[in-house]
């Protein structure tokens, strides 16, 4: 493809993998909106490698300790094909094409991006060798901080690059966890029964879950209006954590999330109330 379509293909992917994240990256302007939306894509193809059910857990450390060297340029997809294995016959498009992501993310922002899959690669390898056995307060911080805390801190480096917007890379960190909490809210059930795995602290009742998602959260709001001077990442950077919020509200009501309606009521919100057409 050239690059023109291969940017299009980018984005029909992440429309498909995750619409929730589609939505807020098209509010980017263009240079952001292809970073954003590539490193997403790199890491929902890290994402997809360690939670295959499969995959066995060694096996998905031995990949994802192999992957992390690979992040620089030029990406070796020989070596990336050949690290995921026979075990690529299992893995979602995502995942297999890292290489055309990698391509389309801006050259100036590949370093930011690198760097975060990187260590996102090393943590989640370290998890997948322990089980993903939660098992206090610590680890939980820890590896909420590998899939999703370091996400925000990527996000904040590049609003800078973009826009020499700076924010508190820490406040970054608990927007990050933030989110990952309400999916750990949301998904507990199943992933006990389809993964053998919870990620709730021991002797952690669901309400202590709940209070930690909250923490987590009233940071991510700090750092959403820390965003506010730019417009567009201020968009991007609230629709999440509404939606965040919206379904972590209706878990306290005993619902199991929010409707596909409420989702687009929700952007629909956040457009009206920043002018956005």
């Amino acid at each position: 493809m050239n690059e023109k379509a291969l940017q299009k293909d980018a984005m029909r992917v992440l429309k498909e993998t995750s619409r929730t994240f589609y939505i807020p990256i098209t509010f980017l302007g263009t240079n952001l909106k292809y970073a954003v939306g590539c490193a997403y894509l790199c890491m929902r193809a890290l994402d997809e490698i360690e939670d295959n059910e499969e995959v066995d857990n060694q096996i998905k450390h031995d990949i994802l300790m192999k992957v992390k060297d690979l992040f620089h340029y030029p990406f070796n997809e020989k070596a990336y094909l050949e690290a995921l294995g026979e075990e690529k016959e299992k893995m979602p498009e995502v995942t297999l094409r890292m290489k055309d992501w990698i391509e389309v993310c801006p050259a100036d922002a590949r370093n930011i991006m690198f760097e975060a899959c990187e260590e996102m690669a090393y943590g989640m390898g370290k998890w997948a060798q322990k089980d993903f056995n939660v098992q206090t307060r610590e680890d939980l911080d820890e590896y909420t901080y590998y899939v999703a805390g370091l996400v925000g801190r990527m996000l904040s480096q590049m609003f800078e690059w973009d826009t020499g917007l700076k924010t508190d890379h820490d406040l970054a960190i608990g927007y990050g966890r933030g989110l990952q909490a309400v999916n750990i809210l949301r998904n507990e059930k199943e992933d006990m029964e389809e993964r053998g795995v919870s990620f709730v602290p021991d002797g952690w009742t669901r309400d202590d879950l709940f209070t930690y998602a909250d923490e987590q959260l009233a940071h991510g709001n700090a750092y959403i209006e820390s965003t506010r001077s730019k417009k567009k990442v201020f968009m991007f950077a609230k629709l999440p954590y509404m939606l965040a919020n919206k379904t972590l509200a209706v878990m306290k009501e005993g619902r199991e999330k929010i409707s596909r309606f409420e989702v687009e009521q929700l952007v629909e919100e956040v457009k009206a109330e920043e002018g956005v057409e």
